[in-house]
């Protein structure tokens, strides 16, 4: 009997390629930049009764009745409604109106423009000022919020897809955009998804350590026969 090992099996073989495969995919996935979870921009809120609810639609939709409150909050915040910054004045219709008194053919709405804090405001730029503003629009009866907004606080600037891109010109520049290292955001973790479960890089580092292992195995058995 020969004493020269056998030669490499095509299923041994198999299992080296493949967890080089999963390898090289474990290893791209890895390198790969984490989803952002927060973004810079202009939120949108109704009020009522004091509080804040995050608006169902947008500003240049929405037609708020007389008497509403709506609210604006500039801030980097999660891209979900229970999460994002809203605005820090109160949603009192009665405080904000007062010296406003209705007329005939026109509906007061009431606003709170909150600009948010410096350390949200994008590189070089500054909110304001440090405390929320209030406004009272008195605008036609089918007017919009974005209408209303515009009556009290221009020149506004929106992008393509109609959001809301600056109030009062602030900010100058940019729209929305993804803040991956802001605080507060929450990357996806390596070897985690958002939803708290596998990545498809851990599972693939996990069949390339089972591939090699079982043709390990595999190897052992055929010296020891």
């Amino acid at each position: 009997m020969s004493g020269r090992r056998p030669p490499l099996a095509p299923a041994l073989a198999l299992a080296l390629a493949l967890a080089l495969a999963l390898g090289a995919v474990l290893t791209v996935l890895a390198s790969a930049p984490a989803l952002a979870s927060s973004y810079r921009y202009w939120s949108f809120w109704d009020g009522a009764g004091g509080r804040w609810a995050y608006a169902s639609m947008g500003p240049s939709t929405a037609r708020p009745a007389d008497g509403s409150v709506q609210g604006f909050r500039f801030a980097v915040s999660k891209d979900a409604s229970a999460e994002a910054a809203q605005p820090r004045a109160a949603a009192d219709f009665t405080a904000i109106c007062a010296a406003t008194p209705a007329a005939e053919g026109t509906k007061r709405v009431a606003l709170v423009i909150d600009f948010g804090v410096p350390a949200d405001a994008p590189a070089g730029e500054a909110p304001p000022g440090p405390e929320p503003r209030t406004a009272c629009a008195q605008v036609a009866p089918e007017a919009t919020a974005a209408e209303a907004l515009a009556a009290v606080a221009k020149p506004l600037r929106y992008n393509s897809a109609a959001l809301l891109c600056a109030v009062s010109g602030y900010p100058k520049q940019g729209c929305g955009e993804p803040m991956p290292d802001a605080p507060g955001a929450e990357p996806v973790a390596t070897g985690e998804k958002e939803d708290g479960g596998p990545s498809a890089g851990l599972l693939a580092g996990i069949a390339a350590v089972a591939a090699l292992a079982a043709a390990a195995v595999w190897q052992s058995r055929r010296r020891t026969r």
